[in-house]
């Protein structure tokens, strides 16, 4: 219990700062680095605006910050880890996201308390994870993603 409560107040700690632009990462430099992401992930808004294109691989990134992990909406192929984590409370912040990048299945095991849980996602990161963080936050309109998850 403790740690889901931990992980709402980070969550609700994320729309001020993105509203507010007080990022610790560069956007121009996090688009720049999400050329290693776009082989797996794309960005599409939900009116159909392509920002990068959607691959089948990775979820859609669009509105990725705030939103509950495993629980993009038509996507299937997220690991039965990723699925539990997000039923457990986790929530893509920024400590959150930059933790996974830095060491995904070690994340997911850590959170989980699992050390059998895996991510279907095996990339190291190469750059800034602050600068992506950045990038993706112009695509996610985090009050929606929590005001969302509060209801669930």
């Amino acid at each position: 219990m403790n740690k889901m409560m931990t992980i709402g107040a980070a969550a609700l700690l994320v729309g001020p700062i993105a509203a507010t632009g007080a990022l610790a990462g560069d956007p121009a430099a996090g688009e720049e680095n999400f050329r290693q992401c776009a082989a797996c992930h794309g960005i599409e808004s939900p009116d159909g605006e392509v920002i990068a294109q959607v691959r089948p691989t990775g979820a859609n990134l669009y509105g990725v910050i705030g939103r509950v992990a495993g629980s993009y909406e038509g996507y299937t192929r997220f690991s039965a880890s990723m699925v539990e984590a997000g039923e457990q409370g986790l929530v893509w912040d920024e400590e959150n996201f930059l933790a996974y990048l830095e060491n995904q299945t070690g994340f997911l095991r850590d959170f989980l308390g699992d050390n059998r849980a895996r991510g279907n996602m095996n990339h190291r990161l190469r750059g800034s994870g602050e600068d992506i963080f950045a990038y993706l936050a112009q695509f996610s309109p985090v009050e929606e993603n929590l005001d969302d998850t509060a209801e669930d």
